[in-house]
C-alpha cells in the first residue's frame, strides 16, 4: 500500500505528525501557563504536567527537552492569550480613544475575569524572574517591553486627536501598568475595595 503525498512530495502522514505534535505542545505550554500562574514557574514540573494531562513523562521531555523549555513555552502561550483576549479584539474600534479604551478594558478584565486561574500571567510571574538573569526572565522582559510600547503607540494616537493632555505616553503607560498589576494583587487578596480603587484611578487616568 504506497502513501498518499501532498504536491510538494511530502507524505500525508508526515504533515499528521507534525500537526499533531504541535497541537500536543500548544496544550502542554497552556497547561503549563495555568499552572504557573498559580505556582510560579519553578512550580512547572514535566511529572506535574503529564499527570494533569494524561501523557507519558518521556513524551512531554521529547517535545520540550527541559523544564526551561516548558517555562518558555509557558510564557510564550500566555503571550498569545493576552493577545488573542486583550489586543485583537481591541482593533476592531477607531484608533484614538476609543480603541485604547478598549484595550484598558480588556486588560483590567484580565485582573477581574482572568484567563488564567492565578489571574494576569504577566503580573503572577513577574515578579519570581525580574532578579533571576537568563533566558526566562529575558522572555518575560521582552513580553512586557512589547505591550508597553504597543500601549504608548495607542496612548501617543489618542494625543494626537485631542485626549489626555500633553503628559508623556511613557509615563501614562506606566502608571496604567502599575495601578493594573497594584488591581491584580488586590484582587488575588480578596481585596475588591482596591479593585475598586485601581479601576477609579484607571478611569481618571484616561480622563
Amino acid at each position: 500500500m504506497t502513501k498518499s503525498v501532498t504536491a510538494g512530495g511530502q507524505p500525508r502522514d508526515t504533515d499528521q505528525r507534525l500537526a499533531k505534535g504541535a497541537r500536543a505542545r500548544a496544550s502542554i505550554a497552556r497547561r503549563a501557563a495555568d499552572v504557573a500562574s498559580v505556582e510560579g514557574l519553578n512550580g512547572i514540573s514535566i511529572g506535574r504536567l503529564a499527570t494533569d494531562l494524561g501523557l507519558s513523562k518521556s513524551g512531554i521531555a521529547t517535545l520540550f527537552g527541559s523544564k526551561e523549555s516548558l517555562q518558555l513555552a509557558a510564557v510564550g502561550s500566555a503571550r498569545q492569550v493576552f493577545i488573542d483576549a486583550v489586543i485583537t479584539p481591541s482593533l476592531s474600534e477607531p484608533a484614538g480613544l476609543p480603541r485604547l479604551r478598549a484595550l484598558v478594558e480588556r486588560w483590567f478584565g484580565q485582573v477581574t475575569n482572568p484567563a488564567f486561574p492565578g489571574g494576569c500571567f504577566r503580573v503572577a510571574t513577574l515578579a519570581e524572574f525580574d532578579s533571576k538573569p537568563g533566558p526566562v526572565r529575558d522572555a518575560i522582559a521582552e513580553d512586557r517591553r512589547d505591550w508597553l510600547a504597543w500601549l504608548v503607540k495607542e496612548i501617543h494616537r489618542t494625543q494626537e486627536q485631542g485626549h489626555l493632555g500633553g503628559r508623556a505616553a511613557d509615563a501614562v503607560a506606566f502608571e496604567l501598568d502599575a495601578v493594573i498589576a497594584a488591581a491584580h494583587n488586590a484582587r488575588q487578596l480578596g481585596d475588591e475595595r482596591g479593585v475598586a480603587t485601581a479601576r477609579a484611578i484607571v478611569d481618571d487616568l484616561l480622563g
